[in-house]
Formats: structure tokens, sequence, C-alpha cells
């Protein structure tokens, strides 16, 4: 239930603070008065747009803030214990709008998004506008309307949600089947180029260490004789039988050894010409090894040039490095697979099939839903629809079948007859302005009954609705109002006299600017205002007395 509303430089408000109560409250005043300023901050603390236009003229920013209770308010303490915005016993959204446009959000004092306040109102307020009528002509708004009474059971809810999970389903089976149709031709001249980039590429057996050791052999093997001749010349450089290094070293160490006889102190240089001559004597013999073990292969070389060049034609031929074959034959053979999958077109029809199949056993179940749903709003509306001067009026829901879509097998379409010995047609094609107004009254005080908001909202719905009617409408919105908390803006004084409470809304001028106020009315007041309603500018006794007698015979009711 809201408990309050607060206001600051919003529209033509520069701070309000109203507190409401349970059962049934009215808002009235003159046109332009701003009646709907307030379900506009309601609106924006419950998640609508916001925009630089709701800051008052010379304001920095505005700002709005609505408490509700929680007490019996099914799901939304786990909502908000889930998103980590529980606070005490009540719920406080609250809305900043900066004059740049920019909006902040928060729920329970933390920070939070529009989306957040959005998903907290769905528990907490049912707003009905006073375009609901007419909307009430499209058939869009006739299904919505009927799913939402359905909905009540939970199961219809869970059935749309699956339906349209299904059709998207079906739908994409069903493009990537007629995709596959469409493209066969370039699909298969794509793969016969796959396959055939990947059995050149395959062939290569390319891998970056083998290539590296191709191109080591190559170098090894194309300069084999000069290898040959370079070691076995550096070899007996090193140590032969006439003036070699190690000959003229092992001299050296000779004299050293004398030297190192007469100061020991030369000892160490000794044994440092000792380990050199070992190192060279060691490498002259492994030169000589390297010597014996290189081969003079032609053939191997023309095997090795005939690797390397059949690589480096494949990297000029598919436009690649050679260290890039490898991740080009990986992505060839992918593509290579999915169009083996994706081509094969009996295996995506099977699939579209069932998936049709799928679609058509949850829709049909939705069907079912609608239908008893509407055996259902049918008589409830059509005996609201007796209460409102339609006496023998019925009202009856239309299952039309249709082209399969996101929301089910069916279109729907809501018949009415008006009254009694007239034949259900169309609404649109029946209903009167004020026949529209009351049958959308009907549909939406039934709805009411089955909306999990404890809070109602009726902004001017009672158009097009006078006299004895009006009354009628009064007392609906009054014994709704025993078991949820209702809010109607209204212009009709028989609405406003059945009201618990009463608001009036009035506009004045303050400092060369216009500045809307709220203010709940006592009985005096109240009468005044409702007199107002009743007679116009002047008021005369008549007319007070007039609304005093209202006022009291709806309260002795």
């Amino acid at each position: 239930m809201l408990l309050s509303l607060s206001l600051t430089d919003f529209v033509l408000v520069d701070r309000l603070e109203l507190e409401f109560h349970a059962g049934f409250s009215v808002l009235t005043g003159e046109t332009g008065a701003g009646k709907s300023i307030l379900l506009d901050a309601l609106s924006l603390v419950l998640g609508e747009r916001a925009e630089a236009g709701v800051v008052r003229e010379g304001a920095q920013r505005a700002e709005v803030a609505a408490e509700f209770s929680l007490d019996g308010i099914a799901g939304l303490a786990a909502w908000l214990d889930e998103n980590d915005l529980a606070g005490d016993d009540n719920l406080l959204l609250r809305r900043v709008v900066e004059s740049s446009g920019r909006s902040r959000a928060f729920i329970n004092g933390r920070a939070a998004t529009a989306q957040q306040l959005k998903a907290a109102g769905e528990f907490l307020v049912d707003i009905h506008g006073q375009h609901a009528h007419y909307s009430l002509l499209k058939s869009a708004e006739q299904r919505r309307l009927l799913d939402t009474y359905a909905g009540a059971t939970g199961l219809a809810t869970m059935l749309a949600a699956d339906t349209a999970r299904a059709y998207r389903v079906w739908q994409d089976a069903r493009g990537r089947r007629e995709d596959a149709e469409s493209h066969a031709g370039e699909r298969e001249a794509e793969r016969e180029r796959l396959a055939w980039t990947v059995n050149e590429l395959d062939a290569l057996v390319f891998t970056p260490e083998g290539w590296l050791a191709l191109q080591e052999d190559h170098r090894r093997l194309a300069h084999a004789a000069d290898l040959l001749a370079g070691a076995q010349a550096v070899a007996a450089q090193l140590d032969d039988e006439g003036d070699s290094v190690l000959g003229r070293l092992r001299e050296a160490r000779g004299r050293m050894a004398d030297l190192a006889g007469i100061d020991p102190g030369l000892r160490e240089h000794l044994a440092m010409l000792e380990s050199a001559a070992d190192t060279l004597h060691e490498a002259a013999r492994e030169l000589n090894r390297y010597a014996e073990r290189i081969d003079l292969d032609p053939q191997a070389l023309a095997d090795a040039e005939a690797r390397i060049t059949g690589v480096q034609d494949a990297s000029r031929k598919f436009r690649l490095r050679p260290e890039e074959i490898p991740a080009h034959l990986a992505a060839a053979s992918r593509r290579l697979q999915e169009l083996g999958g994706a081509f094969d077109l009996a295996a995506l029809q099977r699939a579209e099939q069932e998936a049709e199949a799928a679609y058509r056993r949850v829709a049909g179940q939705l069907s079912q839903q609608r239908a008893e749903a509407g055996g259902r709003l049918n008589a409830a509306v059509s005996a609201t629809m007796q209460q409102l001067a339609m006496q023998g009026g019925a009202f009856e829901v239309g299952l039309l079948a249709g082209e399969p879509a996101a929301y089910g097998l069916e279109d729907v379409e809501f018949r009415v007859s008006p009254h009694a010995g007239q034949s259900l047609k169309p609404l649109a094609k029946t209903a009167s302005g004020g026949e529209l107004s009351r049958v959308g009254l009907a549909l939406q005080t039934v709805l009411s009954g089955v909306s999990g908001a404890p809070t109602l909202i009726f902004d001017e719905v009672d158009s097009g609705i006078g006299g004895g009617v009006a009354e009628i409408v009064g007392r609906l919105l009054a014994e709704l109002g025993g078991s949820r908390q209702v809010l109607c803006v209204t212009h009709l004084p028989q609405v406003a006299a059945c009201a618990g409470q009463h608001y009036q809304v009035s506009k004045s001028q303050r400092d060369g600017h216009a500045v809307s106020r709220v203010v709940r009315l006592d009985p005096e007041p109240r009468i005044d205002e409702i007199a107002r309603m009743l007679g116009g500018v002047k008021i005369g006794e008549t007319t007070r007395r007039h609304a005093a007698e209202m006022l009291a015979g709806q309260q002795n009711r």
C-alpha cells in the first residue's frame, strides 16, 4: 500500500508531502490544476523514463520519493533480499532528476537502476490510464488483457513464456533450413574449395618445428663440401706433423716446465698451458670425427630443396607466411566440418519439424488456458455491465485461428452486445463512446480483482460516463477499495462522493510562476469541492446542499 508521496521541484510543485490511507481515495480539481502531475511523479519513482522537463523552472533538480507498506505483498521481500535492497518494514523508493536530464534511483537508500524501480513497482502498483478505453479496440491489447486475466493462475503466464521461446526456436530452425536451401550452390562451391585447400596443406605435413629443421638440413647439405674441407683444414692446423698450433704449444709447455722447476710460482701458468694443449687436442680430434660424418648426398639435398619449394609454393598460392600454414589449415578444416553439418538438408528439415511440433504443443496448451479464462472473463464482465446501465448486455471473448506467432496460435477479439436483443459484434464496431467507456471500466474492474498489486490507480477512466452510471462506478470503485487501496483521478462528483478520502489539486501564482498544491479535504471543504464539481464557478446554497446530501447518502450506505 502507498503510504506517502513526497515531491520537490517537480513540474509545477515546489514542495509537497502527502499521506495516503487504505480504501478508496479520489483526486479532483479544475482542468489544468495538475492532477496528472501526481500520477506522473508516481510513474517516475516507479521506473518510467526521466526527462529534464520534469524539473521545475529555475530549480537544479527534481526529487520524488514514495513510501510503501510491505504487508501482504507476496514475493517482494524475497526480491529485495535477492538484489541486496532490503530495508525495514516499509519500502522507500526515490528518484532524483537533474536539470541536465541525468537521473539517479534509490531503493531503501541504496543506489538502484530505473529497471529495478520498475521491477519493484510491478509488485506495488497497477495503473489504469485515461486512454485505456481506446486501446481496447486493438487486438494486441485485447490479447494482453485476456492473458493478464488467465495469468492469475500462474500456469498461463508460464505457458505464454514457453510459447514465445518455442516460437523463437522454431523460427531459428526454419531460418537455418531456408538458408541452406537458398545458398546450397554457394555452400557446395565453398565446401569444394575448402576440401581442396585442406588436401593441399595436409599433403605438406607442415609443422613449425619441422620447417626450422628442414632449413637447417638444407643449409648443411648445400654446403657439405665446404664443411668437409674446412673441418679437415682446421684440424690439420691444430695438430699436424708439421708446424701446427699444438706442436708450438708443446714446445712452449716444455720450456715452461723447465722454468717452473726453477720457480714454483710458475706452476699455475704451466697448468694453464697443459689445459690449453688438452683442449686443442680434443678440438682437433672432434673436427676429424665431424669430417668423417659429413655425407656428400646429392639426393638428400635434392629432397630437401623439393620440400622447401613445396612449402614456398603453397605460401604464395594461399598468400601466407610459412609459419601461418598450420592455423590456416585448422580454420579451413573447422569450416569444412561446419559446412558438412549445415548442408545436411534432411537433418535441418527434421530439426525444423521437431521445433514446430514442440511450439504447437505448448501453444495448444496456452490456447486451452485462454479458452478457459475467456469463459470466466465473459461471465465476470457481463455481470459488471449489468451494474453500469447495460442491462441485458453481454461480453464475449472470441479466439480466432491465426497464423502461428510468438504470442500463440490465435488472435483475440472482444465482442459485446450493449443491450438485450442485440447480437454480439466486435467491440470496435458496436460500442459508442460511452458504452466503450463502461465496457472498459467493467474490464478494468474485473482485471483489478486478479491483479497482485495492492494499490490500484485509475486516471480518469470514468470519462464519457455521467448521471446514475457515474454513481454506480463510484460504488464499484468503493467496493474495490474494500480489499485494495484505490486512487482515482476524476471529474465526476458522483464518483468523488463515494470515496473515503478526498484530495483537491489546485494551481495558483507565486512569484510570477504557476504552482500546484494538493490538500486533503475535511468534511466542509469537501462539500465545497463537490459543489464546485456539480455547479461550476458560482456555487449557490442549493448546490452546496445537494453536495452535502450526496456525501451523506454515500456515507450512510
